[in-house]
């Protein structure tokens, strides 16, 4: 596995290292022993399982504290463009974002921290998303901000005439008008 680090600190690229021959390839997606040693100590406690068709945009969101989640996403079906804004207040990298394309194909993760809020668009004509939750789902601290917020600058490369999105995130705040719900200076992973 290696480890990249993105523009984002925290946010990181898992890119597996794959051994194929002619029945096809194998690749270890995941170990803890490496994650905790490279990247964070944590523990994931659920994997979730997502499909979703072209133009489908799926976020931004995340999970207010105590329920802050952070997700190691991954795709095993199809393409689409992965992204994490940092919503930490005072960082200096307070509403920047990155975004990276997941595929069946390249076999990368992207690992988003607590403190950030994720989405993703679908690029192929359908995608299926893996992604393990190091907190458990918690309907009540449900967060999010706005897709197209013009101040995140996000290009989610599908025409805005084909973006499928659902009620809830049709009505999402904007950056500046949400609530601060992660400060820099407030750990969100205990040492």
């Amino acid at each position: 596995m290696i480890i990249r680090p993105t523009s984002l600190p925290g946010v990181v690229v898992l890119e597996p290292r794959l051994h194929g021959d002619a029945r096809g390839y194998f690749f270890e997606s995941f170990s803890a022993r490496v994650f905790e040693q490279q990247v964070l100590r944590t523990r994931f406690v659920q994997d979730n399982e997502s499909a979703s068709t072209y133009g489908v945009v799926r976020g931004l969101h995340y999970q207010r504290a105590p329920h802050s989640q952070g997700k190691l996403v991954r795709v095993v079906h199809g393409r689409v463009l992965d992204v994490a804004v940092d919503l930490r207040r005072g960082s200096p990298t307070y509403g920047q974002h990155v975004a990276l394309e997941l595929s069946s194909t390249n076999h990368r993760q992207l690992f988003i921290p607590r403190g950030f809020a994720h989405g993703y668009s679908v690029l192929s004509p359908e995608a299926v998303l893996l992604y393990k939750c190091d907190a458990y789902y918690a309907p009540q601290s449900e967060g999010g901000i706005a897709w197209d917020d013009p101040a995140l600058g996000i290009d989610w490369q599908v025409p805005r005439e084909c973006v499928i999105l659902s009620p809830k995130d049709t009505t999402r705040p904007r950056l500046a008008e949400a609530p601060p719900d992660f400060h820099y200076t407030t750990p969100l992973y205990s040492a």
